[in-house]
């Protein structure tokens, strides 16, 4: 895929149902990423592209041949209700009591006693984001801009 994506001057895209989507998050040859709910992530995986229209194009074709809509399998706002009438607070508390804890290697790996979490540079469950790299624990003092120009002013009479 690399390959083609080179050779071709193509560009790929993925979308993401995290706040992580910045460039090189999935692969560092998918350059446009896109945020979007989960149930949205899982339209565009059925479809199996980004080129498209959800709301007036199939997303692909049923067991018969027909084609299938995002409208199709959708859930109604009272689908929706009535899940969320199923919901309470002990369903999180279940949940989220050992989140903390992970699986061995997880927790050797990115737990310490000695502070912040340290990221092996093998890691295949974790990475830094490419714009933490040059992050420091003091940030540099506030610089005068020079040379700026408005481009719009708002909001004046």
């Amino acid at each position: 895929m690399s390959k083609a994506i080179g050779e071709g001057r193509l560009v790929a895209a993925a979308v993401l149902s995290g706040n992580r989507n910045f460039e090189g998050r999935v692969n560092p040859d998918v350059k446009a990423n896109y945020l979007a709910s989960p149930p949205l992530v899982v339209a565009y995986a059925l479809a199996g592209t980004t080129d498209i229209d959800l709301a007036t194009e199939p997303l692909g074709s049923g067991a018969d041949g027909r084609p299938v809509f995002l409208r199709d399998i959708w859930p109604s706002q009272q689908e929706v209700a009535a899940l969320e009438a199923t919901i309470t607070g002990e369903m999180f508390a279940a949940s989220y009591a050992n989140v903390f804890r992970g699986q061995p290697r997880v927790e050797r790996d990115f737990r310490s006693e000695r502070g912040p979490v340290r990221v092996p540079d093998d890691s295949t469950y974790i990475q830094d984001p490419p714009f933490f790299r040059a992050l420091t624990l003091k940030p540099e003092e506030p610089q005068d801009l020079r040379g700026a120009q408005i481009l719009a002013v708002l909001g004046t009479r």
